[in-house]
C-alpha cells in the first residue's frame, strides 16, 4: 500500500474512533453523569472476528468486507450509519480511499463491539450484547448481531431551581411560580419516556430557552446527571438550574439614526424601565420599529452582562429607509380591471417628523387620488393624521364620484390598531336616469384586531374589524338628520390535520337611519366581488330601484368558507383552493335573499401575501367569473 494511502486509512481510523468516542461520551458531555453501576459496561461482546480473519501481511491490501447488521430498526439505521467499519468499507467501494491493508480491517473489526455497545446507549439500551462473526471468507463478510435487550425508561425527574427565580418562588410571587410549572409541564422527557441522548440534551436546552426567553438571560446548569440502573433498566434525572438574576429594561442604547428623532424610537418601546426584559418584550419592540416603515433593519438586544440585570441596557440598532421613495405599478383584479399606479412617500416632508403620502390610481372602473399626513409615533404610540381623497367608481348600474377630507389620530400596536377620525364627505351619484348629490359630516372609530401566526401569510387565529359611525346628511333630493353605521367583519383560519387548511368569513353591515333620510352611498352597503360573494362582480348585489338599477342598502350580511391544501410537497408554497360564498345587500335586514357563489382555484403564499387566482359560478347569474386578488383583507 502507498504511503499515502496508509496515511489515510490511519487518518479516517483515528477520526473514526474519535467519533465514536464522541458518540459514547455525548451522555456524559451532555450531562448524564452515570453513577454506580451505569459507570461499568454491562453489555458483552461474543468472539472477536479479527481472531478468525484470515492472516495476511500487514502491508498487503484487502477488499472492504460486507458488513450485515442486525439489531432493532432504530439501533440498525444508527450502527449502518456510525459504525466505522461500515463507513470505512462504503468509502472504500466507493473508491475514495486508497487500499486498506488487512491489519486496518482488523483493528476495526475488533473495536466494532465496543463502538456498537457506546451507540446502543445514546438510544436507551445499555445491556446490549454485541458479536461479530464472519459468514463467508471470499469474499469476506461479516455479520453485526446486537441484542439489545430492555431499554431504559425514565423513572423520575427532579428539578432543582436556584437564583432569583428559586427566591420568587419560595416568595409565592405568581410569574415566578407560573414559569416554574410550564418548565416543568413542557419537560421534554418525562417519567416513562425511552430515555435517549438526544431526547435528554433537547429537553435540558428546551428548559434554558425557556427561562431565558422569560428573562433569566444568563440561566444555566450548575450540575445535570442520569443516573442508569441496569439492572432495572431505569434512568433517574436530576438538574440543579441556576436561573441567574432577573434582568430588567435599563436605558436604550439607540444607535443609526441619521434623519429621524430618537424621541421616535424611544415613544415605540412601549415599556418603562425596570420591568422584566422577557424576549417577547423585545421582539414586540422591534417588529413596532419594523412595522413604521421608517427603517430597513432594526433590532433590538439586551445587554447580557449579569452585573447590571438590574437595569439592563436594551440595544437598539437601525438602518433608516431613504427619506423619499416613488413607486409605479400596473397590476388587475376582477373588481376593477387592469389598473396603473403611481405613489411617491417622503419620510420627512420639510424636515416635520411625520410621513407625507400621495397616491394616484387609474383603472377602467376607478379612478382615485389619497393623500395623507401623518406624524411619526408619540406617547403611546399615537399619531396625528390629516387625509383627503377623490374618487370615481362605477359599477354596471352607476357612476359615483365623492370627495373626502378627514383629520383623525390612530394608536398601532401588532395586536390591535384603532382610528379615530372626523370625516367630511361629498358624494355625486349619476345613474341612467338620475342624478343625486349629497354630502354628510361623521365621526367614526375603527378598529381591528389580529391574533394570527402570521399577519401576512396567516394559518391560524383570528382577525376581527369593527367599524362604527355617527354622523349628520343632507342632500339635494332626500331629508336631512342624523344616522348611525355599524360594521364588522370576521376571519378565522386553521389548521386541519397535516396540510389541510381551513378560512371562515363573516361579515355583517348597518346603517341606522329613518326612512327618506339620505345617507352617502360610501356609507351604504353593496356585495359582490373578490372579497365579498365570487361568481358576481363588484358590488353588484344590492337592492333595486325603480328603474331596475342595483342601489346600495342600508343591510349586508356575507358569509365565506374555504379549504385548501399544497398542491405539492415540491412547492409547499401553491396551494388549490375550494370555497362557497353567500351574501347580499338590502333595504332591510329581513329583505336579504343571499346569493351562493362557489368554486375552486389556486393560491401562491408570496412574500408580499397570498396571490389568489379563483373561478367562481354564481347561482343567480348562472355564470362563471375569473377573480383575481392579492393580499388579505381585514
Amino acid at each position: 500500500m502507498s504511503l499515502l494511502g496508509a496515511a489515510r486509512a490511519v487518518l479516517v481510523q483515528a477520526a473514526g474512533v474519535l467519533a465514536a468516542a464522541a458518540l459514547a461520551g455525548c451522555a456524559a458531555l451532555n450531562a448524564p453523569a452515570m453513577t454506580g453501576q451505569a459507570a461499568q459496561a454491562s453489555a458483552t461482546a461474543g468472539p472477536s472476528a479479527a481472531a478468525t480473519a484470515p492472516a495476511a501481511a500487514a502491508s498487503a491490501p484487502a477488499a472492504p468486507p460486507r458488513v450485515e447488521v442486525q439489531a432493532p430498526p432504530p439501533l440498525r439505521e444508527l450502527l449502518l450509519q456510525h459504525l466505522d467499519l461500515v463507513r470505512l468499507g462504503r468509502l472504500a467501494e466507493q473508491q475514495q480511499l486508497d487500499a486498506v491493508s488487512e491489519t486496518e480491517w482488523s483493528r476495526l473489526i475488533a473495536a466494532t463491539p465496543a463502538q456498537a455497545q457506546e451507540l446502543a446507549q445514546t438510544e436507551g439500551w445499555f445491556n446490549a450484547k454485541v458479536e461479530v462473526s464472519v459468514i463467508a471468507r471470499q469474499p469476506l463478510r461479516l455479520r453485526v448481531q446486537v441484542q439489545a435487550g430492555t431499554r431504559t425508561t425514565v423513572a423520575g425527574v427532579h428539578l432543582h431551581p436556584q437564583g432569583d427565580l428559586a427566591t420568587s418562588v419560595q416568595a409565592g410571587q405568581g410569574e415566578a411560580l407560573a414559569l416554574l410549572s410550564a418548565a416543568q409541564q413542557a419537560w421534554g422527557l418525562p417519567a416513562g419516556a425511552v430515555f435517549r441522548n438526544a431526547d435528554w440534551a433537547d429537553a435540558k436546552a428546551a428548559v434554558l430557552t425557556r427561562l431565558r426567553a422569560a428573562g433569566y438571560a444568563a440561566a444555566g446548569y450548575l450540575r445535570t446527571a442520569a443516573d442508569v440502573d441496569p439492572a432495572t433498566h431505569t434512568a433517574t434525572l436530576t438538574l440543579v438550574l441556576d436561573s441567574g438574576p432577573l434582568f430588567r429594561t435599563g436605558a436604550l442604547d439607540i444607535r443609526g439614526l441619521k434623519h429621524h428623532d430618537e424621541a421616535t424610537v424611544r415613544h415605540l418601546a412601549g415599556f418603562a424601565p425596570g420591568i422584566p426584559a422577557t424576549e417577547a418584550l423585545l421582539l414586540d419592540y422591534q417588529e413596532r420599529l419594523q412595522k413604521t416603515g421608517l427603517f430597513d433593519q432594526a433590532t433590538v438586544t439586551l445587554d447580557p452582562q449579569v452585573q447590571q440585570a438590574a437595569q439592563a441596557r436594551i440595544q437598539v440598532r437601525l438602518q433608516e429607509r431613504v427619506l423619499q421613495q416613488l413607486t409605479t405599478g400596473i397590476g388587475y383584479s376582477a373588481n376593477h380591471g387592469l389598473r396603473a399606479s403611481v405613489e411617491h412617500l417622503h419620510r420627512r416632508p420639510f424636515g416635520w417628523a411625520a410621513v407625507a403620502s400621495n397616491k394616484l390610481e387609474w383603472a377602467a372602473q376607478r379612478q382615485a387620488w389619497e393623500g395623507e399626513l401623518s406624524g411619526h409615533p408619540g406617547p403611546g404610540m399615537a399619531r396625528n393624521l390629516l387625509g383627503a381623497a377623490l374618487e370615481r367608481l362605477v359599477s354596471d348600474t352607476d357612476t359615483v364620484l365623492s370627495q373626502r377630507a378627514r383629520v383623525g389620530r390612530t394608536w398601532d400596536t401588532l395586536a390591535l390598531e384603532r382610528l379615530a377620525f372626523v370625516e367630511l364627505e361629498r358624494a355625486l351619484q349619476r345613474t341612467a336616469s338620475t342624478r343625486h348629490q349629497g354630502q354628510a359630516l361623521s365621526a367614526n372609530l375603527h378598529t381591528v384586531w389580529r391574533n394570527l401566526d402570521s399577519v401576512l401569510l396567516p394559518t391560524r387565529g383570528y382577525s376581527l374589524a369593527l367599524q362604527g359611525a355617527l354622523g349628520h346628511s343632507s342632500s339635494s333630493t332626500d331629508a336631512a338628520g342624523g344616522y348611525g353605521r355599524l360594521y364588522g367583519r370576521l376571519t378565522g383560519y386553521w389548521p386541519l390535520g397535516r396540510s389541510w387548511y381551513g378560512q371562515a368569513r363573516l361579515e355583517l353591515g348597518q346603517v341606522l337611519a329613518r326612512e327618506g333620510l339620505y345617507v352617502p352611498e360610501t356609507q351604504r352597503f353593496r356585495a359582490g366581488g373578490d372579497n365579498s360573494v365570487r361568481g358576481y362582480t363588484y358590488r353588484s348585489l344590492g337592492p333595486l330601484r325603480v328603474d331596475g338599477t342595483v342601489g346600495s342598502g342600508n343591510s349586508l350580511a356575507t358569509a365565506s368558507l374555504e379549504l385548501a391544501h399544497p398542491l405539492s410537497a415540491k412547492l409547499p408554497s401553491l396551494w388549490g383552493a375550494v370555497f362557497v360564498d353567500a351574501g347580499d345587500a338590502a333595504a332591510k335586514l329581513a329583505q336579504l335573499r343571499p346569493a351562493l357563489g362557489y368554486g375552486a382555484g389556486v393560491r401562491w403564499r408570496s412574500p408580499v401575501g397570498p396571490l389568489k387566482l379563483d373561478l367562481a359560478w354564481g347561482q343567480r347569474t348562472g355564470k362563471a367569473r375569473v377573480h383575481f386578488s392579492v393580499g388579505i383583507a381585514y
